[in-house]
């Protein structure tokens, strides 16, 4: 499938960067260990030479900032002159790194140490170059592109991993799963306490709620504050049919069922209630690997999201 008919420019190029960075932290916390294995460090020297190098830094290369400059965005002098010299110094880190991984993985473990350091080089001049093409440099690329000229910056990123060879996203996207489940990396919610955790869903404008694979109810938030429907610790441990009325319970199984069999993965409606506009939604909650873990219920008051009129920016009054 032509991934360039599924996604934008923006959002391929991004896509990249997540994960190439998931990638980072696999092997940062690999090499932080007294020896990884040679086979993790053979995947993770094949995904940075063969995909980030060869691949990814050559769809902006060649396509994308050819086309800024084009378009107005000088080649010297501004952003697209620091990000060609951050390519150039990630690249000369690399160099290095391969020497080093070559070596570990000949054998030589004496050079774990200066492994350790080069990579920590090179993974932070990118994780840094990162954020500055997402927060940065692509919103400038959006408001200077011309009409289709997303389109032609895809097509790039197409004929790029074309060029690397067949099914690259897939074959490199799988390598970097791969050394992801090596490098055992998790949710960034584990750098959250519970309280915190709790206090972030209960801030949220949002009302939530959690039942699981087996329909039974497990969590709500905003337990303690005022709540659109309103709930008591009553309703967990109890089944989600047993929470609707009779008269809906067809219609919440239909919803459940097309959620375990993978049919659909969200589900909503809307309704009037005292003068306010309610949106209520369902999302199928799945594991990485596609597992249905149960159903997430959103309930929000979106009156005053429809109420709202032309801009107000973020550091406006």
């Amino acid at each position: 499938m032509d991934i360039a008919t599924t996604a934008g420019w923006t959002e391929l190029l991004m896509a990249d960067h997540e994960l190439t960075e998931r990638v980072f932290d696999a092997f940062g916390k690999a090499l932080g260990e007294e020896a990884p294995s040679p086979a993790l460090v053979t995947d993770a020297l094949e995904y940075f030479t063969g995909y980030v190098e060869r691949c990814h830094s050559h769809k902006e290369e060649d396509h994308l900032f050819p086309l800024l400059e084009s378009r107005g965005m000088p080649l010297e002098g501004g952003p697209l002159a620091v990000m060609l010299m951050e390519h150039r110094h990630s690249a000369d880190a690399l160099v290095t790194l391969k020497a080093l991984a070559r070596e570990y993985i000949a054998g030589n473990r004496d050079v774990l140490p200066d492994l350790r350091e080069t990579f920590a080089e090179y993974s932070g001049v990118l994780k840094d170059h990162f954020w500055k093409e997402n927060d940065i440099l692509f919103p400038m690329a959006r408001r200077v592109l011309a009409e289709g000229d997303g389109a032609r910056v895809a097509a790039g990123i197409v004929a790029v991993e074309a060029s690397v060879g067949p099914d690259t996203r897939e074959r490199y996207f799988g390598l970097a799963r791969r050394i992801i489940e090596g490098g055992d990396v998790r949710d960034l919610s584990e750098n959250l306490s519970p309280d915190i955790l709790a206090a972030v869903l209960n801030t949220l404008p949002i009302e939530l709620s959690f039942v699981d694979a087996d329909d039974t109810v497990r969590y709500f938030s905003h337990e303690h504050g005022s709540k659109i429907f309103p709930r008591t610790r009553g309703a967990i441990g109890r089944t989600v049919q047993q929470c609707h009325p009779p008269k809906s319970v067809d219609k919440v199984n239909a919803i459940l069922a097309s959620f375990k069999d993978g049919s659909r993965s969200v589900a909503e409606f809307w309704l009037d209630m005292r003068g306010r506009k309610i949106h209520v939604r369902y999302f199928a909650v799945r594991s990485p690997e596609g597992r249905y873990l149960g159903t997430l219920e959103t309930v929000q008051d979106i009156t005053p999201i429809q109420q709202l009129q032309g801009e107000r920016r973020l550091l406006d009054e």
